[in-house]
């Protein structure tokens, strides 16, 4: 066995400045503020698939930072830094667990290296989601989240709605790997709820947390029973789901897995749609979803790692950088029509 860093000892050693705690809280705050139709701007999440090499997310942030303030007026992105990875059989854990791609699994470098990307990122003032998927990992950095999601393996997870009830960001709960919108629904609805429950403490011992309730929960489209669930009859009815158990009516569209039928290319078919159900008067839809990295598509995990393409993701295909900014301005120059003929009309 190999011992792991307690909580507050890796928070200690990695910490987070004043400067970064701001920046995250006020990101979260903006976060919350979209999805209570506060601020009438899109959550635009988008990165890659997952992180498999630090050099090239990083890259990517950059590219993003110098995006940011051009598509502020309807957007506010959200990196995707997901590091763990749930399977749906067999295949690479993510980042945090096996860092050098090589089945070594040196989770000690993965979880340190996890925070210090993290904390760069802050740096630059990225805010950054992610997807929690094992507990016990989760409060290593979850404080430099600023949009949280628990994935569709796990959304009906008792477990997992409890951690989510206990996180200090929102979380979207995704719509099952079937289709199936009720693990969603039931999952937002439970992490709003106090929990009691068993975790680690800050110093590494057992204890019980009794949580206040997540009011920030709401539900992501990413694929439906019969089909994908981006089109008006779907968001109608998660939207009716949704009221039926007295949550907010908002949520988040997937643009990737199986809405765009795991076709990389045809994620900007799902976001034009998306933007014109916005415009067509749908303001529950408070944002999107964009699987992107600096190259289109995927590849193969390689034996030695250092064989792999840069900028290429190892799970699920990417939008590439340049064909994502040109969608970004085509939905910003879109919303801001629309923007534009709402002024007029006062």
């Amino acid at each position: 066995m190999e011992s792991l860093p307690s909580y507050s000892e890796l928070k200690n050693n990695l910490p987070l400045s004043d400067s970064q705690r701001h920046f995250i809280e006020k990101s979260r705050q903006t976060v919350r503020d979209i999805l209570n139709g506060i601020d009438r701007r899109l959550l635009l999440i988008i990165g890659p698939c997952s992180i498999h090499d630090p050099q090239s997310a990083k890259e990517f942030a950059y590219r993003l930072n110098l995006l940011k303030e051009r598509i502020s007026p309807s957007f506010f992105p959200i990196m995707r830094t997901y590091f763990e990875k749930p399977r749906t059989g067999l295949g690479w854990k993510g980042f945090l667990y096996d860092p050098k791609l090589d089945g070594s699994y040196a989770m000690r470098s993965g979880i340190e290296a996890t925070r210090q990307m993290l904390l760069d990122l802050a740096s630059l003032e990225i805010p950054c989601a992610t997807e929690f998927l094992d507990p016990l990992t989760a409060f290593y950095y979850e404080d430099l989240i600023a949009w949280g999601s628990i994935g569709a393996r796990t959304a009906s997870s008792q477990i997992h709605r409890n951690l989510a009830s206990a996180l200090p960001m929102p979380i979207g709960f995704k719509n099952g790997v079937a289709g199936n919108i009720s693990a969603a629904v039931n999952g937002a609805l439970a992490a709003t709820h106090p929990h009691p429950f068993i975790r680690l403490s800050d110093d590494g011992h057992p204890v019980i947390t009794r949580t206040q309730g997540n009011p920030d929960t709401h539900i992501v489209l990413r694929v439906g029973e019969s089909g994908p669930n981006y089109d008006p009859a779907s968001v109608a009815e998660a939207l009716n789901r949704l009221e039926d158990v007295k949550l907010p009516p908002r949520l988040l569209i997937d643009c990737a897995h199986h809405n765009s039928g795991k076709q990389h290319e045809r994620q900007s078919l799902v976001f034009q749609s998306v933007i014109h159900q916005i415009i067509g008067g749908n303001y529950n839809i408070r944002g999107i979803m964009i699987e992107s990295h600096l190259r289109g598509g995927k590849q193969n995990l390689t034996s030695p790692p250092s064989l792999l393409q840069y900028g290429v993701s190892i799970t699920d295909p990417c939008l590439d950088w340049d064909s994502s900014t040109r969608l970004i301005d085509w939905g910003l120059e879109h919303l801001q029509q629309q923007l534009s003929k709402l002024q007029a009309s006062l």
